[in-house]
């Protein structure tokens, strides 16, 4: 709290400082254009006479004194006002530069209205805009004797006063062609949609009518195919009744026919059976026969076969009795 009170009698002393070396400026500067001012000049003409530009500058700056003493009475809103600007009040103690980011206009605009920080600020920027109208006013009285910028200052006011009107007229004119756009378009949607739902009805006639076109084809198109198919069958028959005599008679020669062939295929067939059953009989007795033969000279060919075995045997044992031959006993040397 010592150091946020310091600043604030440290800013109202440089504040002190600035007004009261800015009237002893202003004075000097006076003295020398009353100096050098001529009677006759063209200045002199379009300005007010000394008298009453010294009056009004009288009583701008009682009220210029005034202003600034309502100001500095306040000293809890100063108070306020310093810690809300501490920041930027250490950053000119300590000569730190300020931060050079620009500001979010976003952030900004979402700043509340009812916040501290923006009633200080907006009595700040009124009391700035006061404060330099005044001033500007009481040093053209002093030194020009007009009163320029406090004029330029109304003027701008009535043109932003007439501008706010124009908005305001343009903004109700825009609200009426609003207004009259919106019915002319629920006018015209409506329409859209009446031409829509008759369309929409046109449609669903159509399809029915398509529907029932598509049915009558369908049952003209089995009509027709029955009536063809009968008037077919109704022909094939009569062709029939007229073909009926001749196509039986060929049928009973063919089958006749056919079953003279049959029989002569029949007869052939035991014919040829019975040659061959001849012919089986005879290879079935050869077959026989020499089956016996076969085995007539198969036993008598074992029987030579045993009975030689039987006589070399006898032989090769009276051999090795009679020891003679290769069993013959040798000498010894």
């Amino acid at each position: 709290m010592d150091t946020v009170i310091k600043l604030a009698v440290d800013e109202d002393v440089d504040e002190d400082e600035f007004n009261r070396e800015g009237s002893d400026k202003l004075l000097v500067k006076s003295n020398q254009d009353l100096d050098q001012e001529s009677p006759n000049s063209d200045k002199l003409q379009s300005c007010l006479p000394y008298l009453l530009a010294t009056l009004f500058a009288c009583v701008l700056e009682d009220a210029l004194t005034q202003l600034r003493m309502l100001g500095e009475c306040n000293n809890e809103l100063r108070i306020i006002k310093t810690m809300t600007d501490i920041s930027n009040l250490r950053a000119m103690k300590f000569k730190i530069k300020p931060c050079s980011i620009p500001q979010d206009p976003l952030a900004a605009a979402s700043l509340s209205l009812d916040s501290m920080q923006h009633k200080l600020d907006k009595l700040a920027a009124d009391r700035k805009f006061c404060d330099d109208i005044l001033i500007g006013t009481y040093l053209e009285l002093a030194l020009d004797r007009c009163f320029n910028t406090m004029m330029a200052t109304s003027q701008h006011i009535e043109d932003q006063e007439a501008y706010r009107m124009a908005l305001a007229d343009e903004e109700a004119k825009n609200k009426a062609l609003r207004r009259e756009l919106m019915k002319q378009l629920r006018q015209q949607r409506n329409h859209i949609k009446t031409v829509a739902y008759d369309t929409d009805l046109i449609i669903d006639q159509l399809k029915s009518k398509v529907e029932d076109a598509a049915l009558n084809a369908e049952t003209r198109g089995r009509y027709i195919t029955n009536w063809q198919r009968a008037r077919s069958e109704q022909h094939q028959q009569t062709i029939q009744d007229s073909e009926s005599g001749p196509s039986e008679n060929i049928e009973y020669y063919e089958l006749r026919t056919s079953q003279e062939q049959r029989i002569h295929s029949e007869v052939e067939l035991l014919v040829n059976i019975f040659i061959n059953l001849a012919e089986h009989e005879i290879l079935m007795a050869n077959w026989i026969k020499f089956k016996d033969d076969r085995a007539r000279a198969l036993a008598y060919q074992q029987l030579m076969t045993k009975s030689a075995i039987i006589v070399q045997a006898w032989w090769r044992g009276l051999l090795v009795r009679l020891e003679l031959g290769p069993y013959k006993k040798r000498k010894r040397k």
